[in-house]
């Protein structure tokens, strides 16, 4: 299967997972109708790679203001919806099939639209980057102010952290691109020529030695840009996908790069060969991708755009081996050694070598005789 849309009534504006127990994700889906928003809750079937036909849960923004942006929790108890006008915190509770989330109190409720949000991995901490370039960031949950920077940027365009939860870089609407540490909150400039954009960013997620990801816009041209997190220094680039990018989102795992086309394209990449792995054409045909994110446990992503609603689409990448299938494979091999060894005992004379004990000569024992030994003790002393 492809990609698989799903019937949401109005204009989806925002999307995001939430993981959940055992597997059985969610999505939560923003839209607008015109006359008013909402927040959906839909339940996942990964069998067959769709979205439940209904809403398990629906909250009704009434206070007006349109969804921008979703972070959920990495905990998936929590997310954070922001609006065109401040954000909202909403606190998740149930099972699949009684699944319900309130609103609750929120200190930046009145901030204004925040065109990014994200929440570290391990989730202490709570970043937001506002349309006005405000960059706030909060330990969490506490939501004490670790940095308030109000003209971090122009406007901000992305953000995303580290894997330790250490950095966080940010791009912004004119092409610069910043690195925040977390516990200070010191920033530092990435370099760039005067013709180049840096406009995306993802930090690698596979525990080896980190990088940042970003894209850089050179002209016509689209570049995949490398950093050293040691240095900051660029270690090089590539061109692999010719189109300009209008999103990007890393696997949990850090096998793979996903960036969403400004036509409607969605490309996948294999990190450790930076190669194009999979590419699916036209999943948003000649519209905008504004999310995109893999499932946290399937080869599977989330996208939405304006025109076309919310799917998800099964990647074309090589299946991942599951836990119980490497345990059986295992399992196997140990069945095929001990096979193996019980056929070569029971079809070789001697298996190991070793000398057969019937084949060995038998030794007679040597009897002397009493006049022998007489004979012998018969001769004295011998003088030299």
């Amino acid at each position: 299967m492809d990609g698989a849309d799903v019937s949401v009534e109005g204009k989806v504006t925002c999307a995001s997972w939430i993981k959940r127990p055992e597997n059985t994700h969610l999505v939560v889906i923003g839209k607008s109708t015109g006359t008013c928003s909402s927040l959906e809750i839909f339940s996942f079937n990964s069998e067959n790679t769709s979205l439940s036909s209904s809403p398990k849960a629906t909250y009704v923004l009434e206070e007006g203001g349109e969804p921008v942006r979703i972070a959920v929790h990495p905990s998936g108890d929590d997310f954070v919806c922001s609006t065109t006008t401040g954000c909202k915190l909403f606190d998740l509770y149930g099972h699949e099939d009684n699944i319900k989330f309130v609103c609750k109190e929120f200190p930046i409720q009145d901030v204004g639209p925040q065109k990014c949000m994200a929440f570290s991995g391990d989730g202490s901490k709570l970043a937001t980057g506002g349309v006005d370039g405000h960059f706030r960031l909060f330990e969490w949950p506490t939501m004490r102010i670790i940095v308030d920077e109000p003209k971090a940027h122009k406007s901000f365009r992305d953000m995303d952290f580290s894997l330790d939860s250490e950095f966080l870089a940010s791009t912004s609407t004119d092409g610069a691109a910043r690195i925040w540490n977390t516990r200070d909150g010191v920033p530092v400039t990435l370099s760039r020529n005067a013709d180049e954009n840096i406009e995306l960013c993802r930090f690698s997620k596979d525990g080896t030695k980190p990088f940042l990801f970003t894209t850089v816009q050179k002209g016509n041209k689209t570049l995949i840009a490398v950093w050293d997190i040691s240095t900051w220094k660029k270690i090089g680039h590539k061109s692999l996908y010719n189109k300009p990018a209008s999103i990007m989102t890393i696997s949990l795992d850090g096998k793979y790069l996903a960036l969403g086309s400004k036509d409607g394209d969605v490309c996948v990449i294999d990190v450790t060969k930076m190669e194009i792995s999979s590419l699916h054409k036209r999943l948003h045909l000649g519209t905008n991708i504004t999310s995109l994110e893999f499932c946290p446990s399937e080869r599977v992503a989330l996208t939405t755009s304006s025109q076309w609603g919310v799917m998800v689409t099964k990647l074309n990448v090589p299946t991942d081996w599951k836990e119980w299938q490497i345990y059986l494979l295992l399992l196997g091999l140990f069945l095929a050694s001990a096979i193996l060894f019980y056929v070569f005992f029971e079809n070789s004379d001697s298996f190991w070598n070793f000398p057969d004990p019937s084949t060995r000569p038998k030794i007679e024992t040597l009897h002397v005789d009493a006049t022998s030994e007489e004979q012998w003790s018969s001769f004295g002393p011998v003088d030299l």
